[in-house]
C-alpha cells in the first residue's frame, strides 16, 4: 500500500466538492464516489461563485475566533435561525455572542 503524505489542510464548502467532482467525473467514478456525488447533488445548495461570496461576507464580519472551517459548516447548512446556528457549533469549544450570530444570520441569504 503506498504512503501518502498530507501537505495541506484545506476546509472548502459542498459546491466547490461538488465542482472538483464534476471535472473528474467523465473519467468515471469509482462506487464511493458515485455516492458522494449523488449526495453532493442533493445537498449542495449554493453555487461555487455564491459560496466564495457569501464565504468572504462572513469573514469580513470580523467576528473573532471564527476559523474557515466554521465559516465552511455554516455555508453548507445554511441554518435558517439563531437555533440551528448554535447547534453548527455545539460541539465545538467555540462560544460566539448572540449578537454575533445575529450578524451571520443577517449575511446568509434565506
Amino acid at each position: 500500500m503506498s504512503e501518502f503524505e498530507l501537505v495541506e489542510e484545506v476546509a472548502i464548502t459542498l459546491a466547490e466538492l461538488k465542482e472538483k467532482f464534476q471535472a473528474v467525473k467523465d473519467d468515471g467514478l469509482t462506487y464511493r464516489a458515485e455516492k458522494a456525488n449523488i449526495y453532493l447533488e442533493l445537498f449542495a445548495l449554493s453555487s461555487t461563485k455564491e459560496a466564495h461570496e457569501l464565504y468572504e461576507k462572513i469573514m469580513n464580519l470580523n467576528i473573532p475566533r471564527l476559523k474557515d472551517r466554521y465559516v465552511v459548516k455554516i455555508i453548507d447548512i445554511m441554518p435558517k435561525d439563531i437555533d440551528s446556528l448554535r447547534l453548527l457549533f455545539s460541539a465545538e469549544t467555540l462560544t460566539i455572542k448572540d449578537d454575533d450570530l445575529k450578524k451571520i444570520l443577517d449575511v446568509i441569504p434565506q
